[in-house]
């Protein structure tokens, strides 16, 4: 077997095992956020596949990882898992496009930042389209709902989500290499997270878990 294939089959490895802890991050880690909308890390998991490998290994696994919820846990149907693939593709391979072009630590957090902002922009369009048909409600009611829960709840999971992969990606990375499923080569050097980076990650979990219990009337 030479290198090339050795190489395939590790990158075939690591996404299994990245679409297995997304699916896991979105049956076990829902928690509720604005009305009825439930905030997963899953797009945490999606997102730094893209960052490795690239934007198409996010896409991949953002389809593989709705269809799964489809036929397992989502009571949505085929419309559900279209909006799902559509709100983590434009959060991931944004992001991991964006890093592509320019691999250092700004390019992954401007990445991030046009992510968030694609997805929040694309799902309300998409929540117009498509939420009336398996909600079961009239596009009215639903284009009531657009700036006071669907923008919020967007604004927040892709803030928690930014945040997050900026302080899981260095040490996710690592673990797969002290694992042998990726090559140094196959990795890249430039993102490494400083200070100001970390504290400016934590502010923003901070700043959004606060947000949380505010709308949810907590505090």
């Amino acid at each position: 077997m030479n290198l090339s294939k050795i190489d395939r089959t590790k990158k075939l490895t690591t996404t299994g095992m990245l679409c297995a802890l997304a699916y896991a991050a979105a049956v076990f880690g829902r928690i509720p956020l604005v009305l009825f909308l439930k905030y997963d890390p899953k797009d945490v998991i999606i997102v730094i596949g893209g960052l490795i490998f690239g934007p198409l290994t996010s896409l991949a696994i953002s389809v593989m990882v709705s269809l799964a919820q489809m036929v397992t846990v989502s009571g949505t149907g085929i419309l559900g898992c279209v909006m799902n693939i559509i709100s983590s593709c434009c959060f991931s391979c944004t992001a991991a496009s964006f890093y592509k072009r320019k691999r250092t630590l700004s390019g992954a957090m401007v990445g991030l930042l046009w992510g968030c902002g694609c997805q929040a922009a694309a799902m309300l369009l998409w929540n117009y389209l498509i939420s009336p048909i398996y909600m079961g409600i009239p596009r009215e009611a639903v284009a009531e709902l657009l700036l006071p829960a669907f923008l919020p709840f967007n604004l927040i999971k892709g803030g928690l989500n930014a945040a997050i992969t900026m302080l899981l990606y260095k040490p996710f990375v690592t673990a797969l290499r002290r694992a042998g499923l990726l090559e140094p080569e196959r990795s890249p050097e430039k993102l490494r997270p400083n200070l100001g980076t970390v504290l400016a990650a934590l502010f923003l979990i901070v700043s959004c878990v606060l947000l949380i219990l505010s709308i949810r009337h907590v505090i």
